[in-house]
């Protein structure tokens, strides 16, 4: 059995999403990657992913199916936490508390509520904001694992243009 047949058998049974080709494109939006260490904190245990992008390039499909508004007017902020493994083994998506502040230069501050994505095994933390052309947006994350005391944070900055 594949890791991808349970979202063969979701995309099967609502019709949303079939096919490899989408398969790959919602695995490059929302699946974090580990060769962008730019977009990646390390905090020990924990590897937190992250990536803003604008909600009018994600596919009408992508976008209907996760609820997301198309808009160039809008943007969308993906979260991932994956608790390390042993060598050999991959990390291993898991739970957190999740709470990010956003300001533009400004001193606007952006309505950020992250909702929790389950797609087969991996977990997301999706929030849209609204944004302008060349607006850069400062991000404050503060998520907690499960299980976790210690909040794990970290601030980064992405500038935003509408076409």
């Amino acid at each position: 059995m594949s890791k991808f047949s349970g979202y063969q058998f979701f995309a099967k049974s609502t019709g949303v999403l079939t096919g490899w080709k989408k398969l790959a494109i919602l695995l490059l939006l929302f699946m974090p990657t580990l060769s962008s260490a730019e977009n990646a904190y390390d905090f020990g245990d924990y590897v937190v992913y992250y990536n803003a992008f604008s909600a009018d390039s994600l596919p009408p499909q992508m976008a209907s199916a996760y609820g997301i508004v198309r808009s160039k007017y809008k943007a969308v902020l993906n979260i991932s936490v994956q608790k390390k493994q042993t060598i050999g083994r991959l990390p291993e998506p898991v739970n957190a508390n999740v709470e990010v502040v956003a300001i533009n230069l400004v001193g606007q501050v952006k309505d950020l509520s992250s909702r929790r994505v389950v797609e087969g095994k991996a977990i997301y933390y999706i929030s849209e904001f609204r944004i302008s052309n060349d607006e850069l947006v400062r991000f404050k994350v503060s998520l907690r694992p499960k299980g976790e005391a210690k909040p794990l944070t970290f601030d980064f900055q992405q500038k935003f243009y509408i076409d």
